[in-house]
């Protein structure tokens, strides 16, 4: 776990819906805009939905995630594959 010097923030929508799920221990997704939120211990085991600025993508928090951000596992921008090269090298005729 990443040590803190502040306390870990935690939008107070999604901390009370951890509550409350926690306490009735249901485990349904979480949908949420908030990917500035930390992920802390109490979120083991749930599913959030994490929107990317287009659609939501779910997450499930394992161990490995504690101490990141929400927003670092639901990718904003989808990578196209580089240019492939020509099969003589590489290199362009002159001409």
């Amino acid at each position: 776990m990443k040590r803190l010097k502040k306390y870990p923030f935690i939008a107070p929508d999604i901390q009370s819906k951890l509550r409350l799920m926690n306490a009735q221990d249901t485990k349904t997704p979480i949908k949420t805009w908030s990917r500035s939120t930390t992920i802390v211990p109490a979120m083991l085991g749930h599913t959030f939905c994490i929107h990317n600025g287009r659609v939501f993508f779910p997450v499930f928090i394992d161990m490995r995630k504690i101490g990141h951000k929400l927003g670092e596992f639901s990718p904003t921008r989808k990578f196209k594959t580089h240019k492939k090269r020509d099969k003589k090298g590489g290199k362009k005729a002159k001409g």
